[in-house]
Parts: structure tokens; sequence; C-alpha cells
């Protein structure tokens, strides 16, 4: 079994954004992100610091705008349109979950496509579809899962992948991902009669759905290649994932551990994206 050190592949991806960010010096441009954040949810700010980390480290530059609890729908779209006209604002999130009485998909649709460094866009999210020339801004998670497959050379062309899981933000994404690399792709989810009869044939398997040990060893085939997605805080207060790590990781040939698989990828992702965003709004290729 080998891991897939998300934190390892993650720096390496960070070190080479800083060094692309330092050349866009010469055409006058810093890559900057505005995060919107509505609250005080320690989830939340334990990814928003992360986040602000990785842009230090990038030398992408951080602004941040918080909101108490009760700010209205139309208020962060305002703050969302002042952002999208900034020309020094190259990405813009908003940090989810918000209080259930803001509409997200609204404030979602209110940022302009080419700042959306989330990948949460109908327009993003539809581009994908097309093929893997149009993945441009694609959510952090299921790009970070991708990004891992091509640093440890895992093949995907013809191969069986399960995903379990279909959000909007991973599963179909990433399901999408899988499709345009000629995977044979099947998505599980919550109302899946038998979900052992596909995980048993995945050769990779990469589950996000926040169930703790939801995958067990004998529901994974020997070798299989596995993706723990999810997370979730034991009784203990330590993380981990959807996978019975200590039992799947002897049968897996390759595997990733929760913490330090897919969350550092994603936050690296994120980071790609700004950069990326940056290059696109001022026509460098």
């Amino acid at each position: 079994m080998q891991l897939l050190d998300g934190r390892k592949v993650a720096k390496e991806m960070l070190l080479k954004l800083k060094n692309e960010v330092s050349g866009l010096e010469i055409h006058h441009i810093l890559p900057k992100l505005a995060v919107i954040l509505v609250g005080k949810n320690p989830a939340s700010l334990s990814y928003i610091k992360q986040k602000q980390l990785a842009c230090a480290e990038t030398n992408i530059e951080w602004e941040q705008f918080d909101f108490e609890e009760d700010v209205t729908t139309a208020q962060l779209i305002q703050k969302i349109e002042e952002l999208n006209m900034d020309e020094t604002i190259h990405g813009i999130l908003v940090q989810l979950p918000v209080p259930k009485h803001v509409y997200v998909p609204d404030v979602i649709r209110a940022i302009d496509p080419k700042k959306d460094v989330d990948g949460f866009t109908a327009y993003n999210l539809g581009k994908m579809f097309l093929s893997t020339d149009f993945e441009d801004l694609i959510p952090c998670t299921p790009l970070g899962i991708i990004k891992m497959i091509e640093h440890y050379k895992i093949p995907v062309e013809g191969k069986e992948v399960v995903v379990v899981g279909h959000s909007n933000i991973v599963g179909k994404p990433l399901a999408t991902m899988f499709l345009n690399r000629n995977a044979t792709v099947t998505v599980c989810h919550i109302h899946t009669k038998d979900l052992a009869f596909h995980t048993k044939r995945a050769d990779i398997l990469c589950v996000g759905v926040g169930k703790i040990n939801l995958i067990t060893a004998d529901m994974v085939k020997d070798d299989a290649v596995v993706f723990d997605i999810g997370i979730n805080r034991m009784e203990n207060g330590k993380l981990c994932g959807d996978v019975d790590f200590e039992n799947v990781s002897a049968k897996a040939s390759y595997i990733t551990p929760v913490p330090g698989g897919a969350g550092p990828m994603t936050v690296a992702c994120l980071m790609l994206n700004t950069v990326h965003a940056s290059k696109r709004l001022n026509n460098i290729p």
C-alpha cells in the first residue's frame, strides 16, 4: 500500500505557484483573492485560516469581508457585484455554509464566472461536460483528486471508477472529470440500494459523504485505489474520513489519509484557480 500524500503534492504545487506569481510581476499583475465570510462557524474559520496561509505561502493577495449572521441575500449579492467590478480582484469565494435564510443559488449566480475560483457557477460546471479542454475553473476538491492521480501516475482510462456521493461540489464534477478521461463511472448516493455491490467493482473508489466508517474492508477489492474525501470529527476530537482506514489500507494499492489527503489538495487547487483566473482576466496564456 502506498499513501497518497496530499500534503506533499500540495506543497509542490504551492511552490510552483509561488514562482508563477513572481513571474506575473513583470506584467504588473498581483493575483488577489476576495473571501466573504458570514458569521463565525468554527469549521469555516478553520478552513479560512488554511486558505489564508496558502495565499501567504504563494504571495497571492488576500482580502476578507466579514458579515454578521443576519446579513441578507441582497446584501451579499451587492458586495459580490462590487467585487466583480473591481479589477484588482481576480477570485471571489463565498465560504459555505451560510445561514439558512441566505439563498445560496442566487449568491453563487451573482459571482462573475471568470472570478469563480470555487468553480460553483452553472457556467463553469456546465463547461466541464464538454471535454478536458473546457475544465477551466472547476471545483477544487475534484481538481485536487485529479492532480493527485496525475502526480502518482495512476491510470484512469478504461478503469472502473465508483464515486460515492453526488453533491454539486464533489461527486458530480468528479464523476464528470473521470468520464472526460475515459473511465467507466458509477455514481452512488444515499438512495443506492446495495452500495457494496458497486464499491467492490471499483478500480478507483472515491468517497465523500461525511459518514464515519461507511466503507469497510469487505466493500473494497484487492489493490483498489481509494480516495477518502470525507471529513468527520470523532468523539475524541480527532478527524477521520468515511473509510475504515486501518483495515482498508491493508487491501488498497493506494489510499489517502484523513487528514492530509484531499484537504491540502483542495486548498492548493483554490490557489491554482486564483492564479489561473488572474491570467485569463489579463489575457495571459
